[in-house]
């Protein structure tokens, strides 16, 4: 048992008995005494070409059973750092290739422009000619980009692009170029109607600037068609964004008057029922969240609110039957310290970081909650990256 692979680590090397880390290794891989990886029966064969060199995978050897194994893990791991111990369910996995955001970086190299992932611990780009994770959709676009990147991209610079797949199409916003004059104008546009891009922007330093946005780009958010400013946050798979909902839905419950806060445009706001406060530090998305309640004609009230440095007070929450939190991946302490104390009798936390969220659910639950269950959610398939939903109740 001590050449045996028993767990895969927090940032995705296998682990045995006595302490031994193997990179790329599965649990029920044996490894030698010369640190040679012998494949068991979780060690899957990578589906891409590009693993594992490409930074955008880490675990593509590892198969569903346990890479959901490793997303429990990693939130166990986190809660047992704070004596804490919850119901983890089963994960809920988005599928191959259903990505509709990224961040890719693009280079002009010998003469050709490059697009992918930088290699893993290193500033090295792997440039893609496939990819397991992203939407066909997105891929698609990668290779007349080049063309166009081609244009102005200037030598031993890097780009950044941020592609996201909205109603319309794809959003494509590039840091780090310039495209002046007619003829940049021209080849944009033609580059857009070609290929399916709702919008082009640039940011050359100075913030967005949108050069091709043929009719105003949404996304729709259970129903409801809500604007959508560039490079906004999204969650990264549809499926994902389904799977974190119905918990967020079966956390509520009935409750009639909810708080969303850290709402973003809308992902658990536009699908809960009653009447629901929405606080979000971003302008623009707090901007177009309200824009959309009004079109659709919910009671919603949108607040554009910084709840780190103004949290909801103790009082405020009382006011709710329920509240959510989604924060980012520092999590919520300060919201989670004047929560504690409240008379909420349902909490929902949502989470991209367990070890932020642990630190915030010892603070709850030292001021009197229950941790009721933890909903896992791999969005980011094949990576380290961990989601989840979580519920805390407060007996009334």
């Amino acid at each position: 048992m001590t050449d045996t692979i028993l767990r895969v680590a927090a940032r995705g090397e296998g682990i045995t008995a006595d302490g031994r880390h193997a990179p790329l290794a599965a649990p029920g891989d044996t490894l030698t005494a010369a640190l040679e990886v012998i494949p068991g029966p979780h060690h899957q064969s990578p589906p891409c070409d590009h693993f594992p060199t490409c930074g955008g995978c880490q675990l593509q050897h590892l198969d569903d059973e346990s890479y959901a194994q490793f997303i429990i893990d990693r939130i166990a791991g986190a809660l047992a750092a704070h004596d804490l111990v919850a119901d983890i369910r089963a994960p809920k996995l988005s599928p191959p290739k259903s990505r509709r955001r990224a961040a890719l970086q693009a280079e002009m190299k010998n003469g050709k422009v490059q697009i992918g992932f930088s290699e893993n611990a290193s500033h090295t780009l792997v440039d893609i000619h496939e990819c397991w994770i992203l939407t066909p959709e997105l891929f698609a676009v990668i290779a007349p980009l080049r063309g166009l990147l081609a244009k102005f991209l200037k030598k031993n610079r890097r780009a950044r692009l941020h592609l996201t797949q909205a109603d319309q199409g794809i959003d494509l916003l590039v840091e780090g170029i310039e495209a002046e004059g007619l003829d940049a104008a021209e080849a944009i546009s033609e580059f857009c109607q070609q290929h399916g891009v709702a919008r082009f922007a640039i940011d050359s330093g100075l913030g967005p600037e949108v050069r091709w946005e043929p009719e105003p780009v949404t996304i729709t958010l259970s129903g409801v068609a809500v604007s959508l400013p560039t490079a906004s946050f999204l969650q990264a798979t549809r499926e994902g964004e389904a799977a974190l909902i119905a918990a967020v839905r079966e956390g509520v419950g009935k409750a009639a008057t909810i708080a969303d806060l850290f709402a973003g445009l809308g992902t658990f706001t536009f699908a809960l029922p009653g009447k629901i406060y929405a606080g979000e530090a971003a302008r623009e998305a707090i901007l177009s969240l309200k824009s959309a309640a009004a079109r659709a004609g919910r009671t919603i009230f949108a607040d554009h609110r910084d709840l780190y440095r103004r949290a909801l007070t103790t009082a405020e929450l009382d006011r709710f039957a329920a509240v959510i939190l989604d924060p980012p991946r520092a999590g919520a302490r300060e919201q989670a310290v004047l929560a504690a104390p409240s008379k909420v009798p349902s909490l929902i936390y949502v989470s991209c970081n367990p070890s932020s969220f642990a630190r915030d659910a010892q603070i709850l639950c030292d001021g009197g909650y229950t941790l009721d269950w933890i909903q896992p959610v791999g969005q980011f398939r094949w990576s380290t990256h961990v989601e989840l939903a979580a519920k805390f109740s407060r007996a009334v």
